[in-house]
């Protein structure tokens, strides 16, 4: 793999890496006035007991898999890329929960994520970080962090006034109280809620958004029943269902018609859109968080196979440069021994 995609710990590459954040972050808008940073995202994140040793700046809480990437060759219609061609692709990969929290419960956190990392011929590499929600909360990344400080405020008020300013808020909060809860990471349908361009073998783009639909019946469950269950139940039934034999999803591309939002994320594109099955994702097996594959994997959405890159969404390049500084901090906590004190979670950082 290359440098720039995996990094391995040390004080000298993640001193390289914040090199490269800054000049990321700088050419994006990111560092300049009272503009976004990288920074503030973090800060907003910290959950109240601190990050502890190696915690992952969000979804702090998770299980390592890895398997494969099938492609049976349909996605070739709207990319050239080298992981549409047929074949089977080895795959790592990350089932989590949508909190910045190491230590919270599975029953209490409403997104579940799975971030997956393929590797393809001539070792090109497809990262992406995908959710359980049909579409994201707001539109933009400003408004994000404004939901992330409001959630840590203790003004009873502030969600209702980022709700009033960003109404598109209300439709996640419908999903939150509606949508069906299940007792395992393997029923659930994780989706790449934001838009991407796919360039086909005769120049053509495509936007296009994906969806992984899982081959198991999602059994829909109380929330006091998943309460009962503990507060770590999730890996443990994972690892239960693996011993018995793999899991399945189906990946499948939606393609957006004219007029289709494919700058906000917030707003899912209606149904009936042209689909293509791109291949089946196959987990195997279940793997340690601390000395496993996943410990140094950046689930960047920005590295992308030829055919696919970003388009007009802020939010992939807003996620880059947040994980990158995430994962500059984890590893430089490893690099300089502080083990002692706080989570030690397997190093689960973005």
């Amino acid at each position: 793999m290359a440098a720039g995609n995996v990094v391995r710990g040390g004080a000298v590459i993640g001193a390289v890496l914040a090199v490269l954040v800054a000049a990321f972050a700088w050419a994006g808008g990111w560092l300049s006035g009272d503009r976004l940073s990288p920074e503030r995202f973090i800060t907003a994140l910290k959950p109240p007991g601190g990050f502890g040793y190696g915690d992952r700046r969000n979804h702090a809480k998770g299980v390592c898999v890895t398997g494969t990437f099938t492609a049976d060759g349909a996605a070739t219609a709207v990319s050239h890329a080298s992981l549409f061609r047929p074949g089977t692709y080895p795959l790592i990969g990350r089932f989590s929960l949508g909190s910045a929290d190491p230590a919270a419960s599975d029953s209490a956190t409403r997104v579940r994520g799975f971030g997956f990392d393929i590797t393809g011929p001539g070792g090109e590499e497809w990262r992406s970080a995908n959710i359980d929600v049909p579409f994201f909360p707001v539109a933009t990344p400003d408004a994000f962090l404004q939901l992330l400080q409001a959630s840590g405020s203790k003004d009873p008020g502030a969600i209702g006034q980022v709700a009033a300013a960003h109404p598109e808020l209300k439709a996640f909060g419908g999903w939150a109280k509606s949508a069906p809860w299940t007792a395992s990471f393997a029923e659930e349908q994780y989706n790449g809620i934001d838009a991407f361009v796919a360039t086909d073998a005769a120049g053509s783009r495509h936007f296009v958004r994906w969806s992984l639909l899982p081959a198991a019946t999602a059994q829909q469950v109380t929330p006091d029943a998943l309460k009962a269950k503990g507060p770590d139940f999730l890996d443990r039934e994972l690892e239960s269902r693996l011993a018995s034999g793999p899991l399945h999803w189906r990946m499948v591309l939606t393609e957006a018609a004219p007029g289709d939002q494919t700058a906000d994320p917030s707003q899912a594109w209606p149904a009936g859109r042209p689909t293509v099955a791109a291949g089946t994702i196959t987990l195997t097996a279940g793997q340690d968080n601390v000395a496993g594959p996943c410990r140094d994997v950046n689930f960047d959405p920005t590295i992308l196979p030829s055919g696919l890159a970003t388009g007009d969404d802020p939010f992939p390049a807003a996620r880059s440069a947040v994980y990158a500084v995430s994962y500059n901090r984890r590893t430089a906590q490893e690099a300089s021994g502080q083990a002692t004190g706080g989570h030690d979670t397997g190093r689960n950082a973005q």
